[in-house]
């Protein structure tokens, strides 16, 4: 029983002491990766920052080109019919969206949805305005309709969507 107890005087301290360093050595394990988790994200957020307000940039400028005002100017030509003025906006518009695709995984999911919803809302806007208009009307009588058909909306969807956006971009920094 001697014996017994000896050994336990020996083995309850060496266990402290063993316990105590494994807590010193998985305390500086943990720090370690936490250091270089940081680091990593650190490199990432250089490489990505970039990428993301370049991404912020050109879906401002996208919405901003697809607003009635800028995409009726930008598109007009006096010799279009009402119907080839409405394919040509239609055209402009999905021309570029799909040039700005790419830059859906740079942004939120609540932007991306909100610049889609502006996408198609202001496609919807001159579907409507074109709707019950003669064939041979001038690209001149579509434009004023879909100007109409944008005062008489309650809310800008393109505004809203460059809001998103540009709160988005400013929490970068």
């Amino acid at each position: 029983m001697d014996a017994l107890l000896e050994f336990a005087k020996l083995l309850i301290p060496a266990a402290a002491v063993l316990y105590g360093m494994y807590l010193v050595v998985k305390s500086f394990v943990q720090k370690e990766l936490d250091k270089s988790r940081i680091e990593i994200k650190s490199k990432n957020a250089e490489l990505t920052l970039p990428m993301r307000l370049k991404a912020y940039e050109r879906l401002s400028l996208f919405l901003e080109r697809i607003t009635p005002n800028n995409l009726v100017i930008r598109v007009r030509d006096n010799s279009y019919t009402a119907p080839q003025f409405q394919q040509a906006l239609l055209n402009d518009i999905r021309e570029e969206f799909n040039h700005n695709l790419s830059q859906q995984i740079y942004v939120s999911d609540n932007a991306w949805n909100l610049v889609k919803s502006a996408k198609e809302e202001i496609i919807s806007v001159v579907n409507q305005s074109s709707k019950d208009l003669n064939a041979d009307a001038n690209s001149l009588v579509l434009a004023k309709r879909i100007f109409d058909k944008m005062m008489e909306r309650k809310s800008d969807p393109t505004a809203i969507a460059l809001a998103q956006i540009t709160e988005e971009a400013r929490s970068l920094f």
